[in-house]
């Protein structure tokens, strides 16, 4: 099978789960004799773009003819069975939907986030949830709120291609794919068609390492941003710290707009350890020697990968429970769910995780079996292909009957 994928790398100062997913994803396809091209702008170039450019950025968010024009031109050279769309935010735009329209290449989307309802993608506002603009056709809320980076000038470019490309996106895509029931049921509540809303979890790589005795520590490995739950977590430790500590340390471990805060936390503490961005290999040591891997999250999360990367190393977690952790943990036997949002509720699980090392021991073991059954590179392989089988399928039937879904409302302008 020939796959052109398109996505716009996120920045490299940060990690970005949705960068290693498409790295994985086309590692897995390549090294199963597919054949896939990257078509991919990176928002680490914007830095080195002139004044002219930055400044113009935001306009073309909604819809970039340019992109449009190029991808279109590539397809044509190149013929691929299938475009697979990550992300298109800021430099690509929906109007790689209207390019692969032009030149009938069924399409495939992978919705990492909220951003078909939210223009932010996270489906929360001042750290808590929120559903405002879910199903309303401007989302005028965003904007008054400043949603995306506390700013509503920066946030109205996404307002604005989430209201003209809709329809787009809906008609314009064969196969969307969910990385979870949990982000779906919020989709199809919002009107999007159930029919071609697929769920196909992320999977990730069978680590080098796992879990051999009890684990050295409490882990949180993620960005240190208040949606990842960061303060709750701060609040749950110092209650800990109140009652005598569990015996192992907390490792913090990541980047984000917390750090200076999480630090200053941190500081003169022997019970806390702030280790900054890990790279790849440190992480997979890192979640193999810990007692549990800690996902606070506050939002919605659309999946959870630092949990499944840590059931492959026969790791428990210990979750917020609402969102796709719901599906990923299951309560008392693969780790345990907090309720959201409360710091007392977390830090009763974290006692309970560290109190009982046989029976850690045996939630890590059920947390392997899971990783093997669901989200090994097998079946990640197994579903990503079939996923593309429908959306050609599905494409070849459209063109049979002479269907012009895709190109309706197209146009060069938004």
């Amino acid at each position: 099978m020939h796959v052109l994928v398109v996505h716009n790398r996120y920045s490299s100062a940060q990690p970005s789960g949705e960068n290693n997913v498409v790295d994985q994803e086309t590692a897995l396809l390549r090294a199963a004799g597919h054949r896939v091209e990257l078509f991919e702008r990176r928002s680490d170039d914007i830095a080195a773009m002139s004044l002219p450019g930055k400044a113009a950025l935001p306009l073309l968010v909604p819809w970039n003819p340019a992109v449009r024009s190029e991808l279109a031109a590539r397809l044509r050279a190149e013929r691929p069975d299938v475009v697979h769309v990550h992300n298109v935010f800021p430099r690509l735009s929906p109007s790689v939907l209207a390019a692969c329209a032009d030149t009938g290449v069924p399409v495939v989307a992978t919705l990492h986030n909220y951003t078909q309802v939210c223009p932010p993608g996270t489906l929360q506002r001042d750290g808590r949830p929120c559903t405002e603009c879910v199903g309303a056709a401007l989302p005028l809320p965003a904007v008054r709120h400043g949603c995306y980076r506390d700013s509503r000038l920066a946030t109205v470019p996404l307002a604005v291609s989430l209201a003209v490309n809709r329809r787009r996106w809906w008609t314009g895509v064969e196969r969307f794919l969910c990385i979870s029931a949990a982000q779906r049921d919020v989709l199809v509540r919002a009107g999007m068609p159930a029919e071609r809303l697929a769920v196909k979890h992320n999977f990730v790589p069978d680590p080098e390492v796992r879990r051999s005795g009890a684990g050295e520590h409490l882990l949180y490995l993620g960005r240190l941003a208040e949606a990842k739950g960061v303060r709750l977590l701060m609040a749950a430790w110092d209650e800990i710290t109140a009652g005598g500590g569990v015996g192992v340390p907390l490792v913090i471990a990541g980047a984000g707009p917390l750090e200076r805060e999480v630090t200053a936390w941190a500081a003169g503490r022997d019970d806390v350890r702030c280790v900054g961005l890990y790279d790849p290999a440190q992480c997979r040591r890192a979640i193999a020697r810990a007692v549990a891997v800690v996902a606070p999250s506050t939002w919605l999360e659309a999946f959870g990968l630092v949990v499944v990367e840590a059931m492959a190393a026969g790791v428990p977690a210990v979750a917020a429970g609402h969102g796709a952790f719901v599906e990923l943990v299951e309560d008392g036997v693969a780790g345990l769910l907090h309720r959201p949002g409360e710091s007392g509720s977390l830090a009763s699980c974290l006692r309970r995780i560290t109190a009982r090392p046989a029976r850690n021991q045996q939630m890590g073991q059920a947390a392997r079996r899971r990783y093997e059954r669901d989200f090994s590179p097998a079946v990640g392989l197994e579903r990503l292909v079939e996923e593309y089988r429908t959306a050609i399928a599905g494409r070849s039937a459209l063109a049979r009957g002479g269907d012009t879904r895709a190109n309706r409302g197209d146009g060069n302008s938004t």
